[in-house]
């Protein structure tokens, strides 16, 4: 069977989506971001209460994936963190200049993981040439590779997203962005075994008072008095959806 993992956005989004039925968590925080590392609150918190498996991100700042040294460092600290904390996986992914893995650098990243399963996240849609990151990441050992098949949403990337799951020898081809209950059917098709979607909506917030003229936000068009927050029912749905799946065979 086909498995979910759902992105939440906050400890009570993973609670939520592991009540539903997730297979596994990706923990983050920042939505509008594309997500960035929790806090180590928000990680001690996950660890004592959460059974289904967790991999936070680690990701410093949202924008590209190529680092300056001293974010570099963070996130060796952070991935020694996480490995120390227990946690039984990560999700991470470094670039060059030039948009190639940036392998000195990942090659760091897995020995410091030493047992983590790792998930190369979305940085894997800003490479110059998938098929050679592919070859690089399974040379690597990274268990999985979330993707979209390098196009806005994973529904437009199917034909690469195929072609990698036909191709890989090693990682995972794990498919995300806009997955959604709809259009589900149509990765289990291609042959995808893990999909990856957010599974809900954005909430309004419960304050009733609203300061008028003050935000603590640059952009002035960012809504402070909503957040995106996963739907059970929604989830519940897609766990149900991909049960009854009928996967072509790899060769198909």
């Amino acid at each position: 069977m086909t498995k979910l993992e759902v992105c939440c956005y906050s400890l009570a989004c993973a609670l939520t989506a592991e009540r539903a039925g997730a297979d596994r968590i990706e923990l983050c925080t920042s939505q509008p971001e594309g997500g960035v590392t929790p806090s180590y609150g928000t990680l001690i918190a996950a660890r004592e209460l959460l059974s289904v498996p967790v991999y936070p991100i680690v990701r410093p700042r949202g924008g590209d994936f190529c680092y300056d040294s001293y974010e570099f460092n963070a996130i060796k600290n952070d991935v020694a963190c996480l490995r120390d904390l227990g946690f039984p996986g990560v999700v991470i992914g470094l670039l060059d200049e030039e948009g190639h893995i940036d392998l000195a650098r990942m090659r760091q990243i897995m020995a410091l993981c030493n047992g983590m399963a790792v998930t190369f996240h979305r940085a894997f849609d800003m490479c110059l040439k998938p098929m050679v990151a592919l070859e690089q990441l399974t040379q690597l050992g990274v268990a999985r590779i979330l993707t979209s098949g390098q196009q806005q949403s994973a529904e437009l990337g199917l034909v690469l997203l195929r072609d990698l799951v036909r191709a890989t020898q090693g990682p995972v081809i794990m498919a995300g962005g806009g997955i959604r209950l709809t259009n589900l059917q149509k990765f289990i098709d291609i042959g995808i075994r893990e999909v990856h979607s957010s599974a809900g909506s954005s909430m309004a917030s419960p304050v009733r008072f609203r300061k008028a003229g003050v935000s603590l936000c640059a952009d002035p068009e960012f809504d402070e008095f909503s957040r995106y927050c996963v739907d059970a029912d929604v989830v519940a749905a897609m766990k149900s959806a991909l049960a009854v799946g009928r996967p072509l065979s790899r060769s198909a």
